[in-house]
């Protein structure tokens, strides 16, 4: 054992790892790369699903006349005798979209994967500070998974309460199909999924603060790592909150209990559940649903961060005021929560409260967009494919951002909400934003991963579909959702003003949704193919600082073959004036570059000794 001496944590030097197995290596892995691996295909399988379902439900509402006996091989009893999407089932579809997008996507998807991936790599650790732990987050995960899936082949059906699951309808299994065993087994893979991310939380946390390489100061560490850190640290104060209100969701609806329920009547009879609340339900759900938006967002943000100063060949603009606003967004996201309920009949003056923190959560978010700006301000910008998601994720930001300030506003909101604004709303802010964060993440460290590079054309291809696409989708829905069209309406061919009205629109949104599902599918094909195809990858193929890039093409168990590169600058020294090169890397030391240090810089050569004799920070070091 040897001591750490920043954090007075024992680490264990560990000799050469035996040949493993298959299962060992590829199944059942402690290496936090593969783990991230796993996380990424999963969460592709995933989002195949869940924007197939979107489709579906699209083609429904842009073309609510046409039949759908072809689809009757795949959805048998769901598709009635006139051909007809069934309307019990279209509520499922949406419910199940919103679940798998929010959830197992956004969340299990993106933090997963990178937060597994970069952790590591970035802050110079051969692997999590518990593998094992790792290990058991992703199954926890995958076996969230199935049981989520194995709900869309119950006899009744899936759940089709809405992926909020509010009470009582989804508290009473008898309330209606989608309310019954599909809604026990939503619940079920809630717990599961939400301990997952809890088990995985715990270890970024961890590993951040104690298995730093030498050098590494938390000033020296990549926003990326700032944000999953952040991350982390917000889902492991929000989760439980959310998991102990599915649990009592299960308890009310198997147990007899009244958590939820209260003077409640089915078919003209009393139930004899008295004293609950649905409101309680509301208020648990959403003190996780708003941090579940930053859950989501901060990852992307981050991978954005990166992407930015690597294409833009610019230091990053602000990078403390970058800290600071993220500091600050998971502060204000555990205070805004009741901004999702203003209709439901809360005291007008705590409205007004949460109304205040709402529009001052948007300063932090000013910072960072101001920031994006000017790092492309006179930059040398090379628009690979990741580049040109990072910039329209910001797009997407500016956007959901000034239609969140109209939402954060009680009065506004209370004629907005549940109609086609918030839609909008929170498909470009979560759904945009955290999406081609995600997609940006895969095209830049693809090579790092899977040591080959992707197709730029088909990258290309596949931006400006999607791009396109999602403003087409969603944009035209903010206009929607002013003149009053409700969401979760399975037809509005009932309603004259709406048929009259939206019936052309909602045609153009459904071909805009085909559009966008083109575009992914030139990106499964790209991905799966340039993994066993694609060109090879040099060591550094972005010219990029961080210490991932000073890894072997492909990592190991390890990362390092030899001692972890120590750290002695900040990861974002692009095009310094009268540097050799346009990137140095962080393990570079300012003694090294002399024509280039700025005179505070030059301080610092004495402290790379220091820096230098710190090697047992060097944990599970591996001998040559």
């Amino acid at each position: 054992m040897i001591a750490n001496p920043k954090s007075g944590v024992e680490q264990t030097i560990h000799k050469p790892h035996e040949p493993a197995s298959f299962w060992r290596n590829y199944v059942f892995s402690e290496d936090h790369k593969t783990i991230a691996k796993q996380y990424l295909i999963t969460g592709i399988l995933w989002a195949i699903a869940g924007t197939t379902l979107s489709v579906l439900f699209r083609m429904q509402l842009g073309f609510p006349d046409m039949t759908m006996n072809w689809m009757r091989p795949i959805l048998g009893n769901w598709i009635n005798e006139s051909g007809k999407l069934d309307p019990e089932f279209y509520l499922a579809m949406v419910t199940m979209h919103g679940t798998i997008m929010i959830f197992f996507v956004l969340t299990a998807g993106l933090s997963g994967t990178f937060s597994n991936f970069l952790i590591p790599l970035q802050i110079g650790a051969r692997d999590m500070a518990s593998g094992f732990l790792n290990m058991l987050s992703y199954w926890f995960f995958f076996v969230a998974s199935a049981v989520m899936f194995a709900s869309l082949f119950i006899e009744t059906g899936p759940p089709s309460g809405g992926w909020t699951a509010y009470p009582p309808l989804n508290a009473l299994k008898n309330a209606s199909n989608g309310s019954a065993a599909g809604m026990t087994y939503w619940v079920f893979s809630m717990a599961l999924f939400i301990i997952s991310q809890l088990l995985g939380g715990i270890n970024y946390i961890t590993t951040v603060i104690n298995l730093r390489t030498r050098g590494m100061s938390f000033s020296k560490l990549p926003l990326t790592v700032w944000a999953f850190f952040l991350t982390a640290i917000l889902g492991l104060i929000s989760f439980p909150v959310l998991l102990s209100a599915v649990l009592l969701l299960l308890f009310d609806r198997e147990f007899g209990t009244s958590f939820y329920l209260s003077d409640i009547y089915i078919e003209g009879e009393a139930l004899t559940s008295l004293g609950g609340s649905p409101i309680l339900y509301q208020h648990l759900f959403w003190f996780l649903g708003h941090p579940e938006v930053y859950i989501v967002l901060l990852p992307a943000l981050g991978i954005t961060s990166e992407i930015f100063a690597v294409n833009s060949r610019k230091p990053i603009f602000g990078y403390r005021a970058m800290i600071a606003s993220m500091i600050g967004i998971v502060f204000l996201a555990f205070i805004v929560w009741g901004h999702h309920m203003f209709v439901s009949g809360m005291n007008p003056f705590l409205g007004s409260v949460f109304m205040f923190l709402t529009l001052i959560i948007a300063v932090p978010s000013a910072v960072k967009v101001f920031n994006y700006l000017t790092t492309l301000w006179r930059g040398n910008i090379h628009f690979t494919p990741q580049m040109l998601f990072s910039i329209g994720l910001v797009s997407f930001f500016i956007t959901g951002g000034l239609t969140g300030l109209i939402l954060g506003n009680s009065v506004l909101d209370i004629h907005l909400h549940d109609t086609y604004f918030v839609v909008a709303h929170f498909h470009f802010v979560m759904g945009g934003v955290s999406s081609f964060g995600l997609l940006a993440g895969v095209y830049h460290w693809f090579p790092k991963m899977f040591g080959r590079m992707m197709n730029q054309k088909l990258g290309y291809i596949h931006f400006w579909g999607t791009f396109i696409g999602i403003y087409m989708l969603f944009f035209p829905m903010h206009y929607m959702g002013i003149a009053g069209f409700p969401r979760r309406y399975y037809a509005f061919t009932s309603y004259d003003y709406m048929k009259n009205v939206f019936a052309d629109m909602n045609s153009f949104m459904a071909i805009a949704a085909l559009l966008v599902h083109a575009a992914n599918v030139t990106f499964l094909f790209n991905f799966f193919y340039s993994i066993f195809f694609g060109k090879k990858a040099p060591q550094n193929p972005w010219r990029a600082n961080t210490l991932e890039w000073t890894a072997p093409v492909e990592p190991r168990h390890g990362n390092w073959p030899g001692e972890i590169p120590p750290v002695y600058r900040w990861p974002y020294d692009y095009s310094k004036p009268d540097a050799k090169e346009d990137f140095i890397p962080q393990n570079v030391p300012y003694s090294q570059t002399p024509e280039s240090n700025l005179p505070h810089e030059a301080e610092l050569i004495p402290l790379e000794k220091v820096i230098n004799q710190q090697n047992l920070n060097d944990q599970f070091k591996q001998p040559h």
